[in-house]
């Protein structure tokens, strides 16, 4: 699907197909679920549509709704990319399993996603830095 680099490096021989090739690509192909195929192809498209999908000047709340209004994305992938691509400052997957181990193990009780968000606000608007921080803590 990716282009052939010119000088290929070891191993390394095809630069990561562009989000148009990926948006058309069979994707079920390569042994993944559908869904996640589906998804991956939603994005894609949505990249297409919008080059900027990804940029880090919408705002969290823009960032999150525009996300979750593609095709398989929910609330925690569409913080995750947040964070990680976007660099939302305050951007928390509240739903992620190792933040809510990480602060079972800190606070000594495991808290829903729900309870996690609420425990959360007062980290505000820096909820991201908190985040990474009970990652590094398992």
């Amino acid at each position: 699907m990716g282009s052939l680099l010119a000088e290929p490096d070891r191993d390394l021989t095809h630069v990561f197909p562009r989000p148009e090739v990926l948006a058309l690509a069979a994707l079920t192909t390569l042994g993944m679920p559908r869904s996640r195929a589906a998804t991956l192809s939603a994005v894609a498209a949505a990249v297409v549509a919008d080059p900027d999908l990804f940029r880090a000047s919408r705002g969290l709340d823009e960032a999150i709704h525009r996300l979750q209004s593609i095709r398989g994305i929910g609330e925690w992938t569409a913080h995750y990319i947040a964070l990680r691509q976007m660099r939302e400052p305050d951007a928390f997957p509240a739903a992620d399993v190792g933040l809510m181990r990480a602060l079972a193990g800190l606070e000594g009780h495991r808290r829903s996603s729900r309870e996690l968000v609420g425990r959360a606000d007062r980290w505000r608007p820096w909820r991201a830095y908190a985040a990474q921080h009970l990652w590094a803590s398992i």
